[in-house]
């Protein structure tokens, strides 16, 4: 017999769906939020029911909430939409924002499987850049940033990236080696990636 009511059990379950939670983690989340009373559990419930109202941009893939369909980096008259940093996810593009150095846009590429294999979605992500650029930037990009975790992977994603877009860009680069070996752009502090950026080749 199942010691744990059906609705905790469900939420257990969905919580190990996250990233880097496991079953034990997710368990101690729920009970967490049992014992912080209905109120706190009603109004964590509203916020991510908010979520809903979420949108993602048309050309870098960053949520959003604005009319226009981009985001507030891509909407921005002052950023160069002529250069362009590839970034993994949304939390390096954060990372990489607060280090203040960059005044470009930024594309995101998505997860990458270990295999580092493009999904479907993915390769459809490369070529609407490709189009963008087509379309916006007279056929190239002035300068286009491989921003990718210094290690194994990212080296080999990067590489595929850029026979991917060679004929793009003028000029194509990686960030600087401030960035550690097999370190991570997310958890990366402000000064190092400032220097990586400032420092990319």
């Amino acid at each position: 017999m199942d010691i744990l009511p059906s609705n905790i059990q469900k939420l257990i379950e969905l919580f190990s769906c996250l990233p880097s939670i496991g079953p034990r983690q997710a368990t101690r989340l729920v009970f967490y939020l049992i014992n912080q009373g209905p109120n706190k559990i009603v109004k964590l419930a509203n916020q991510i029911q908010e979520l809903e109202k979420i949108k993602i941009c048309s050309f870098c893939f960053f949520p959003h909430q604005n009319q226009n369909g981009l985001c507030n980096i891509c909407s921005n008259p002052e950023r160069d939409p002529k250069t362009i940093m590839i970034v993994e996810k949304e939390t390096d593009l954060i990372s990489l924002e607060k280090a203040t150095s960059f005044r470009g846009r930024y594309f995101i590429i998505g997860d990458i499987s270990k295999k580092a294999l493009f999904e479907d979605w993915q390769k459809l992500r490369i070529q609407n850049l490709k189009s963008f650029i087509q379309k916006n930037l007279r056929g190239k990009a002035n300068e286009i940033i491989l921003a990718f975790n210094p290690d194994s992977l990212g080296n080999l994603v990067a590489s595929l990236i850029e026979k991917e877009i060679k004929d793009f860009a003028l000029k194509i680069t990686r960030l600087g080696r401030g960035l550690p070996t097999g370190g991570e752009i997310e958890f990366a502090d402000d000064e190092t990636l400032r220097s990586s950026i400032e420092n990319r080749q």
